[in-house]
């Protein structure tokens, strides 16, 4: 829209016309000077344009810089309701950080499957599966007992072999910031420094069934159903101080150690009180 040399009149400074104008700025020639006003903002409020027919073209514009406006204020709107709930959530992260009581049995074991096992040491993570019935049939199992305190074990054995050979294949301390309670996709993610991943040599040398027994039938090896399992904080210790044992490489070693010092912090677990491991394979 061209509104060069169309007459307006300003309510303080009178007549005059339009000698250059943009999409934002609009400079106006009067009987002593010119004046630059707000585009199209100055129209309506202080400029009257004298042209009718120009000044229905500039109706549209206004309104069209209306809607503009509102939607962008909309915006910012959704922007503030979307920073309040994030800050509320923050709110309510950091007060289950302060007031989170230690459960016992804090960690979890997964099953893995030839695939599985590929993925989560690329992705580290794991997936807890989806629940298959009731009113939440379809949906991902919350793990609402693991917390910054936990630790994903990965057990594998293979296809043909008895239970009582399952055998650890990794482990690692979940993400310093994840609270199960509020996990909706069924993925623990790992911290970014304590993740293990042991050799087949090293795998060998840890049965699982050495550390877990199952309470209800502490004479039976047998995993029944489920991708995953709770189990005991301590079995979970010694699990750690094993693997410590188990690295020659003098870096493996150090970082083994950093991981099980600080899940003993985390857990409370007195380092030189820990028993000997007494799971179902060293009851047989």
């Amino acid at each position: 829209m061209n509104l060069i040399n169309k007459e307006v009149t300003h309510m303080r400074f009178g007549k005059g016309s339009v000698v250059k104008h943009d999409d934002s700025i609009i400079e106006i020639h009067f009987a002593t000077e010119n004046k630059k006003f707000v585009f199209p903002d100055a129209f309506g409020k202080h400029l009257k344009l004298h042209d009718k027919t120009a000044s229905h073209s500039l109706e549209k514009v206004i309104q069209e810089k209306e809607i503009e406006r509102e939607k962008i204020e909309q915006e910012k709107e959704e922007e503030k309701k979307l920073q309040r709930k994030e800050q509320q959530l923050r709110l309510e992260h950091a007060k289950l950080m302060r007031n989170h009581k230690l459960h016992p049995e804090s960690q979890m074991v997964f099953w893995c499957d030839t695939e599985e096992m590929s993925r989560t040491f690329t992705e580290w993570k794991v997936f807890t599966g989806l629940i298959k019935g009731g009113n939440n049939k379809g949906k991902p199992n919350k793990p609402t007992r693991i917390f910054k305190n936990s630790v994903c074990l990965l057990t594998a054995r293979d296809s043909g072999m008895p239970e009582k050979d399952r055998r650890i294949i990794g482990v690692y301390m979940v993400n310093e910031d994840f609270i199960g309670k509020f996990c909706e996709d069924g993925y623990i993610p790992a911290h970014s420094e304590y993740r293990l991943q042991l050799t087949e040599q090293e795998s060998d040398k840890m049965p699982f069934w050495k550390y877990y027994i199952n309470e209800k039938s502490p004479q039976k090896i047998t995993w029944n159903t489920g991708k995953y399992r709770y189990f005991d904080n301590v079995w979970m210790a010694q699990i750690l101080l094993d693997i410590v044992a188990l690295k020659s490489d003098i870096q493996e070693r150090e970082l083994t150690q950093k991981f099980f010092n600080h899940f003993c912090k985390m857990n409370q677990i007195g380092k030189e009180e820990l028993p000997e491991p007494n799971g179902a394979l060293m009851r047989i």
